[in-house]
């Protein structure tokens, strides 16, 4: 699996929606709230072994800046 599928499924997994709600999905619409995003925070953290900074946790507001914030921990997606 490479890293967008793994980033793709912890969203599908953590959040429980659907791949096609993915392009649009942000922080506080619908099932992203702050319960889900502490959980998705971590779940991503072990997923690619990686220390997010608190800035990072919270600047990633959406699906497509979280794609963009995983770059600065060498996660290319």
């Amino acid at each position: 699996m490479n890293n967008i599928d793994m980033y793709n499924n912890v969203f599908i997994e953590v959040l429980d929606i659907n791949k096609d709600d993915l392009p649009n999905l942000k922080y506080q619409d619908g099932d992203w709230d702050s319960v889900g995003h502490m959980s998705l925070m971590t779940a991503l953290e072990d997923t690619f072994l990686i220390e997010m900074d608190a800035d990072d946790i919270i600047d990633f507001s959406s699906y497509q800046i979280g794609k963009e914030l995983m770059s600065k921990y060498n996660i290319e997606l």
